[in-house]
C-alpha cells in the first residue's frame, strides 16, 4: 500500500454533486434536531481534508448561513449550491442501540424534489467527479456537463436499482467505480456471493466497485483484484448518519490530491475513506469535523497502518 499523505493540494480539485439537508436524529445518545446533513454535506467535508473541493447541491430559503459559513471555513467552493424558494430537503431517522438498524421517520424532499444539478461553466472540467446518491438521471445530467473527467464514481441505493434501473445502468457505462452496500451489490447483480456480484457489476462498466459492509467495513474489487478495508474499531459511536458520504469523500479526496489512480492509489485513497467515515461517527452531524485536523487524520491513519500489520505465519 502507498502512503496515504495529507494536507491539501492545491493544483487539484474535487466536483462533489448530491444533497444537501436538515437532519433530525435520535440515537441512544441523544436527539438532535435541524441539524447539518445532506451526502453533499459530508462528502465535501470529508474531502476537504484533502484538496479543494467543489459542491452542486441545492437549499431553500431557511437554509441558515451558518451552515453555509461553516462549509466555506472548510474551503469547500459553494459556487454551484442554488438558493430556491421554498424549504430545505428535511429527513429523520432513529438508530437503534447498536446503531446497525436505522428507522426512517420523515423524508421531506422540498427543493430537493425539483433539482437539476447545473454547472458552472469554470467547473465543466474538473478532473475528479463524485455523484452522490441522488437520481441517476441527474447522474447522466452531470455527466452530459463534464469534460472527461479523470476519475468518476457514484453511488446509488436500493430505490434506484429497482426503480430506475435502465438510467443506472447508463450512468455504470461512464464512471469508474461503483460505491454501494452488500444488499444493493446484491440486488443490482442478482448474484449472492460479493465476489461475483462485484464481477457481475463491473461488467456493466466500472473499472471497480467498493462494496460498503457497515460496521464490517469494505471490500474493493478491482479487475482480478480484491483488497480488504475493516472499519477502525471505536470505542465511542454516537451518530453514523453520513458515515458511508464521508467515507466516499475521503476516498475521492485522497485520490483526487494525490493524482494516483492506479490499484495501489487507489487502495490507498480506501483507506482514507475509512478513517474519515471513523472520525464522522464519534459526534451528531458533521460536528467532529469541525474540531478535526490533520495531525489527528495522520494519526489514526499510523494507527489503521498498525492494525492492518502482520507477520505471516510458518506452516
Amino acid at each position: 500500500m502507498t502512503e496515504v499523505k495529507t494536507g491539501k493540494n492545491t493544483s487539484a480539485a474535487l466536483l462533489v454533486v448530491g444533497s444537501v439537508a436538515l437532519d433530525t436524529v435520535e440515537t441512544s445518545r441523544d436527539r438532535r434536531e435541524e441539524i447539518l446533513g445532506g451526502a453533499a454535506c459530508f462528502s465535501c467535508c470529508a474531502a476537504s481534508f484533502f484538496t479543494p473541493t467543489r459542491l452542486v447541491g441545492v437549499v431553500g430559503t431557511d437554509f441558515p448561513a451558518a451552515h453555509e459559513d461553516f462549509l466555506r471555513s472548510r474551503g469547500i467552493d459553494l459556487g454551484g449550491l442554488e438558493h430556491t424558494p421554498g424549504r430545505t430537503f428535511r429527513w429523520a431517522g432513529r438508530y437503534a442501540a447498536d446503531f446497525n438498524t436505522r428507522t426512517t421517520l420523515d423524508t421531506q424532499l422540498n427543493v430537493f424534489e425539483t433539482f437539476k444539478p447545473k454547472l458552472p461553466s469554470a467547473w465543466t472540467e474538473t478532473p475528479f467527479v463524485f455523484l452522490a446518491n441522488i437520481d441517476p438521471a441527474l447522474q447522466l445530467g452531470v455527466l452530459a456537463q463534464v469534460q472527461k473527467p479523470r476519475f468518476s464514481a457514484c453511488d446509488t441505493m436500493n430505490f434506484w436499482i429497482g426503480g430506475k434501473r435502465a438510467d443506472l445502468l447508463r450512468v455504470l457505462e461512464r464512471v469508474h467505480m461503483l460505491l454501494l452496500n452488500d444488499e444493493e451489490a446484491r440486488q443490482l447483480s442478482g448474484e449472492s456471493s460479493l465476489p461475483a456480484a462485484a464481477r457481475a457489476i463491473s461488467a456493466m462498466g466500472p473499472q471497480a466497485v467498493v462494496i460498503k459492509r457497515g460496521d464490517a467495513g469494505a471490500l474493493l474489487f478491482q479487475g482480478g483484484d480484491v483488497f480488504a478495508a475493516p472499519a477502525f474499531p471505536l470505542d465511542n459511536v454516537v451518530d453514523p448518519t453520513g458515515a458511508g458520504d464521508s467515507f466516499a469523500g475521503g476516498f475521492m479526496g485522497c485520490l483526487a490530491a494525490a493524482g494516483d489512480t492506479s490499484p495501489d492509489g487507489v487502495r490507498s485513497a480506501l483507506v482514507a475513506g475509512t478513517v474519515l467515515a471513523s472520525f464522522c461517527v464519534e459526534d451528531f452531524s458533521l460536528d467532529r469535523f469541525r474540531v478535526l485536523d490533520q495531525g489527528q487524520i495522520r494519526g489514526r491513519i499510523a494507527a489503521y497502518a498498525d492494525l492492518l500489520r502482520f507477520q505471516a505465519p510458518r506452516i
